[in-house]
């Protein structure tokens, strides 16, 4: 699948993740949500969390994994956003959604939202897909509030340890959103 779109003079084209993309999918989701490079766009988890959030044996795993896809968003060859999308029963679940820090406010991340959802109904004939957000990211929770989606109430924690991230703010939990697809 690759499906191309315009914003303004920009070509943006979307396609599946293979294993050789692995290394670069897990900077890009690194550098969009933890460190000083996260600080360019408005995705940042710095102030919460420090530590790598996936590492490239993940991504790896995540591709190789049926019933998973990590969905690329392509601008001239460079990979500029990443999403998983993985199916569960009767939905799809959308975590690790990412566009690069310095792109984040142009409309890409709404484009590719959209591509990607398309993308989990043609792939599984799901019409509900969900994704959980920390419960303290207000103004990410809006922003899929605007897509469409909509808090559902159910908490999970957080991990605690995973052995990569450490956490910054005590009490962090999951915050389940969902959409239901037309």
């Amino acid at each position: 699948m690759t499906k191309n779109i315009s914003t303004d003079t920009t070509v943006i084209s979307f396609r599946p993740a293979v294993d050789a993309d692995a290394e670069v999918i897990a900077d890009l989701v690194n550098s969009a949500y933890r460190g000083d490079s996260s600080r360019q766009g408005w995705t940042t988890e710095a102030d919460l969390l420090q530590g790598s959030r996936i590492l490239a044996p993940e991504v790896r795993k995540l591709i190789a994994t049926p019933g998973s896809v990590i969905l690329l968003c392509v601008q001239d060859e460079d990979i500029i956003g990443c999403v998983n999308l993985e199916k569960t029963e009767g939905a799809a679940y959308l975590g690790m959604f990412v566009v690069r820090p310095v792109l984040q406010g142009n409309g890409i991340g709404k484009h590719f939202m959209q591509m990607a959802e398309q993308h989990a109904q043609e792939l599984w004939g799901i019409d509900k897909i969900w994704m959980t957000v920390i419960n303290v990211r207000k103004e990410l929770i809006a922003y899929y509030e605007r897509r469409g989606y909509v808090r559902t109430g159910r908490l999970k924690p957080f991990p605690s340890d995973n052995g990569k991230e450490q956490m910054l703010v005590e009490n962090l939990q999951f915050e389940e959103m969902e959409k239901t697809l037309s």
